[in-house]
């Protein structure tokens, strides 16, 4: 009885288990790129680029706020040079009433200093309030290139994803290849016990039967490379098992050329970087141009100068010093150097300018190059789809003649490869077309939780 309670529970919970742990384990488009987001060391990379530039801003802004410093210092003078500069003094005793002399020395031997210093400045030419803004450029320009590497990184995983596809499908084309042959070479075989057909034929036809097998491995290992490309764009080890939702499909393209352009005009990352960099530069420009001011300063400082270590003083004596300081300082004449700085300023701001209308013109090529090949992709599909019923037919009319000996195994082979062939085209055009469309989306900056075909 318990062996039955036993078997019954594999029976109802093993299976259920299995086919969630399967289903678990099919990896959908978006469930790749979200896990190759999750674990991708340059999206962490960028994202610690951020933190950088973060707190580089908040150092920039901090340069505003007062300064406070302090020092203790100890000096030790010698003797000589203290007892060098003594002097007599008239001093008065009460017991005897009367001025007696004292050499006293405005030096001492040994000299404890503590002070505290608080700066604040007041005026710098715009300097700090430029270094803040290009700070500020800096955290948003790291964000963009995050964007970048997001879009890359999307890219990549749905060219991998595909590629799985793809050779997923030319493996099995090359295993229906041997399959069409090992039943043709059946029918070969029999052909020639009775007589009916030469060796050379026999013998062709293990040939190309030897080249479809190899053919099979080598699209074995074109899916092998392709799942572990797969399994490092997700940081997995490359070995682990793949399974993958099958969209390899066609969906015609309803997007213009002009409207492909203006998207990525207005999405393109790279477009948005260099924008920044040219309102950088331009910041650049004016800060440089804040030497040509002056600078104002208050500085408020407080000291305590003794000859005891831990500072006390002799009664009678004040030996704490005050100072609050306005000071304005102003460079009148640096032989040019100031000017040539705002020329290089102004000079990497043009280089700028340009390199933007560069990039828009590039991507702008980009997006055209990604578009032509999309449609090549998608008429390529049509002709491909075509082709395979024509070669499926062509190898079925081939196949019947050459059993009723009215055509020669060449004819049977020689259709036989026109099918795999068109087979094999029809798949990599539908693989190209879903990378073309994938390429085409990050050329517009888009793919990833935006709008889709």
């Amino acid at each position: 009885m318990r062996k039955v309670f036993i078997f019954l529970g594999i029976f109802f919970f093993l299976p259920a288990g299995s086919s969630q742990t399967m289903a678990s384990d099919v990896l959908t488009l978006k469930d790749s790129i979200n896990i190759a987001l999750e674990r991708s060391l340059a999206v962490l990379s960028a994202d610690e680029e951020i933190k950088a530039k973060e707190f580089e801003e908040r150092s920039a802004k901090a340069d505003f706020y007062p300064k406070l410093s302090t020092s203790y210092t100890y000096t030790y003078m010698d003797k000589d040079t203290v007892d060098d500069a003594k002097s007599t003094m008239w001093v008065w005793n009460p017991l005897t009433l009367a001025h007696v002399p004292r050499e006293v020395s405005p030096l001492r031997t040994d000299n404890y200093q503590f002070s505290i210093t608080a700066t604040q400045p007041l005026f710098t030419g715009w300097r700090l309030s430029m270094s803040r803004d290009l700070a500020s450029l800096g955290v948003d320009t790291a964000k963009i290139q995050k964007v970048s590497t997001i879009q890359d990184l999307v890219f990549e995983v749905k060219a991998a994803y595909f590629a799985i596809l793809k050779t997923d499908k030319l493996q099995n084309v090359a295993r229906q290849a041997v399959e069409q042959l090992e039943g043709h070479l059946a029918v070969a075989q029999a052909f020639y016990d009775e007589g009916i057909i030469a060796k050379n034929e026999l013998l062709q036809t293990e040939v190309q039967m030897a080249q479809a097998r190899q053919d099979l491995i080598s699209a074995t290992h074109g899916v092998l490379l392709a799942k572990s490309l797969f399994n490092k764009l997700l940081r997995r080890r490359l070995t682990k098992p793949v399974s993958i939702k099958d969209i390899l499909d066609y969906t015609p393209v309803r997007l213009r050329l002009d409207e492909a352009v203006e998207k990525a005009v207005l999405n393109r990352s790279e477009i948005q970087e260099v924008s920044l960099n040219v309102v950088a530069a331009e910041k650049g420009v004016k800060l440089t141009r804040s030497s040509y001011y002056p600078s104002v300063t208050f500085i408020g400082n407080y000291s305590r100068d003794t000859d005891e270590l831990f500072l006390s003083a002799v009664t009678g004596e004040d030996p704490d010093i005050w100072t609050l300081t306005l000071q304005a300082d102003w460079t009148l004449w640096e032989w040019g150097k100031r000017r040539d700085e705002v020329a290089a300023a102004r000079a990497r701001l043009a280089k700028a300018r340009n390199l933007l209308i560069e990039i828009k013109d590039n991507i702008s090529l980009e997006v055209q190059e990604a578009y032509l090949s999309l449609k090549e992709a998608e008429r390529n599909i049509q002709v491909s789809k075509k082709a395979v019923v024509q070669a499926e037919e062509n190898y079925r009319m081939n196949e019947e003649r050459y059993k009723q000996q009215v055509a020669t195994s060449t004819d049977v082979l020689d259709a036989q490869t026109l099918l795999t062939q068109a087979r094999a085209n029809h798949f990599n055009a539908l693989s190209d077309y879903n990378i073309a469309w994938a390429r085409l989306e990050r050329a517009m900056g888009i793919g990833y939780e935006t709008e889709g075909k």
